[in-house]
């Protein structure tokens, strides 16, 4: 059975954030994601997984501008020292919490993957990013988004995090297998699995449409998640969802799941 890693971004939103990881653990998560650490020291962080038993998995490097619309600036060429300078704060929030992943954000751009600038930046700051990180055995992800949520967002595809990671070039990079982006983007999720599994370092589900739970909507995560055990993946599936009321009231699909296993 898969493991799954709560987000604590969009889930347990009934309580602050600093008290969600505790209400995750008695859910049964014994591993936690969310968007940005950076509002908290990392000690503050680090003593909330130790008392819950709890392992961090999954966190997204610095963002830019988040309120003004950015979403990432790694691909944004005129900006490297401000990534490289992000790389600092990326690799002491991670050595910190003990996570092994990071999800290093591209960016807006104009021409997406056509733009062969911003393609260049993002390939030259994430090798950068990759040797700062490898000595600690930290990994970096890239996360395709869907172009109907993230319009202009660097990578739209699950082919586009292949072609960047393959010119990145380093052991340590790999692709974050989103598939409610995927369902979303492109469709046909199990032949995706099949063929971008092999890069995947990380995996996260919600429901299409509305990003609700993963019972919710059209996709099958029951046959999904066997398809993930047939593979072989060993990795954490982050629930990366908003929930349609409470938390723990919606938390029958994971129950239910369980108990078919």
């Amino acid at each position: 059975m898969p493991k799954f890693a709560a987000n604590l971004s969009l889930t347990f939103n009934e309580v602050p954030f600093l008290d969600r990881f505790a209400i995750a653990a008695g859910a049964g998560f014994e591993a936690v994601e969310y968007l940005f650490p950076y509002e908290y020291e990392p000690a503050e962080l680090t003593a909330r997984l130790q008392s819950n038993g709890q392992q961090q998995v999954l966190f997204n490097g610095p963002p830019g501008d988040w309120a003004a619309g950015e979403r990432g600036i790694a691909a944004l060429a005129g900006r490297e020292d401000e990534f490289r300078a992000s790389v600092d704060v990326m690799l002491r929030y991670a050595r910190a919490l003990s996570c092994p992943t990071v999800h290093v954000m591209a960016g807006l751009v104009a021409g997406g993957m056509d733009d062969r600038r911003a393609v260049d930046t993002y390939v030259a700051n994430l090798q950068y990013a990759c040797n700062r990180f490898a000595p600690h055995g930290i990994t970096a992800v890239i996360e395709p988004l869907n172009p109907i949520d993230f319009p202009g967002y660097l990578a739209s595809k699950q082919a586009h995090g292949r072609t960047l990671i393959e010119l990145i070039g380093r052991p340590n990079m790999g692709l974050q297998l989103d598939l409610y982006h995927t369902q979303m983007g492109e469709g046909g999720i199990a032949a995706h699995i099949r063929e971008f599994l092999p890069i995947a370092r990380h995996i996260q589900i919600a429901g299409v449409p509305g990003r609700h739970e993963p019972d919710v909507g059209e996709i099958n995560y029951p046959f999904l998640f066997n398809l993930l055990d047939e593979m072989g993946y060993t990795g954490w599936v982050g629930c990366e969802y908003r929930p349609q009321g409470d938390t723990l009231a919606g938390l029958g699909w994971l129950a239910r799941y369980r108990a078919g296993r």
